[in-house]
């Protein structure tokens, strides 16, 4: 069910009893250089106070520079008091240990004691859930650190093939939340949409969409014509609690806020022009490198698997 935060839609985070802003602020894209630390810290207090309270995090983000600024941004005037806070566990050895170290890094880093959502970052590796649920692994860290208060909800994030997520999945593990591409390219090809949605969906996990634009592929790439608004109205019309979105501009983030306010979610009729847009450049991934190749996988998680640095940029 969708409710309201203030101007933007709210709605459930699965079975947790918890809502959340349907617009997320993605933290990769706060701690980018092109912006001033200054200005990724108004554009997070921009977005709370235009009602998008969802934030998006991870420790390897720009090393650790997305969480610095957005604990800048929190400490100052009740934000944290306003926002759903989330970061993920980028130990990619999987080891609950060493989990439990990055949790009080961030913790530090985002000047806070607890997190509302905690996440295994980036399992994208076919070896990775053989590792999270082995003796010792990383599902353990996430069950200890609900225990410890530390914090209230947990779950997972991936974005290379929905059988990994699949694998994660038939554990009957207690995950609140799920993390997830979703956009007209994914409809089409290696679908988490198709595959994925619907396990969470009887599984009471909350799905939380990302790459809405796959990764600007949709948009400067793909020649399907389709806006960033529609784009961003395709995945909200999904059943998601929250759909994750950069944000490097205050341009960008007004324009998703608009989107967010004025969401009508899409007819049977649009949602099929969409997808008929979208068919071709569909195939075979190749407008959503992040599943069809190893080129946006983090630094971290290539170390752990003695995977080739990225070129620079």
């Amino acid at each position: 069910m969708t409710e309201r935060n203030g101007d933007i839609p709210t709605r459930e985070l699965g079975a947790t009893g918890e809502r959340v802003s349907l617009l997320g602020v993605g933290g990769a894209h706060i701690g980018a250089a092109k912006l001033s630390a200054g200005e990724g810290i108004r554009i997070i207090q921009a977005a709370i106070d235009g009602g998008a309270t969802f934030l998006d995090n991870a420790w390897e983000y720009h090393d650790g520079e997305s969480e610095r600024r957005m604990g800048a941004a929190l400490s100052e005037g009740g934000y944290r008091q306003r926002a759903f806070l989330m970061t993920k566990d980028c130990a990619h050895d999987r080891r609950a240990d060493h989990s439990m170290e990055k949790l009080e890094d961030s913790l530090r880093r985002l000047k806070t004691d607890h997190l509302d959502l905690w996440q295994i970052h980036e399992v994208v590796w076919e070896d990775d859930p053989d590792k999270i649920f082995a003796p010792g692994g990383s599902a353990e860290s996430l069950l200890k650190a609900k225990e410890q208060g530390k914090v209230r909800f947990i779950g997972f994030t991936g974005h290379k093939h929905p059988d990994i997520h699949r694998r994660m999945l038939s554990h009957g593990f207690p995950f609140d939340t799920v993390q997830m591409p979703l956009n007209v390219l994914d409809a089409h090809h290696a679908s988490f949409e198709r595959e994925i949605l619907p396990i969470c969906q009887e599984q009471g996990i909350a799905v939380l969409g990302m790459k809405s634009q796959a990764g600007g592929h949709l948009l400067r790439e793909s020649g399907t014509g389709i806006t960033a608004a529609e784009a961003l109205r395709y995945a909200m019309s999904l059943p998601v609690a929250t759909v994750i979105s950069g944000m490097d501009s205050m341009e960008i983030l007004e324009q998703n806020l608009a989107t967010a306010r004025a969401l009508v979610p899409l007819s049977a009729e649009e949602r099929a022009d969409l997808l008929s847009r979208s068919a071709a450049a569909s195939e075979g991934g190749r407008f959503e490198p992040f599943k069809s190749t190893r080129n946006y996988e983090g630094g971290e998680g290539r170390r752990a698997h003695n995977y080739p640095e990225k070129a620079a940029d």
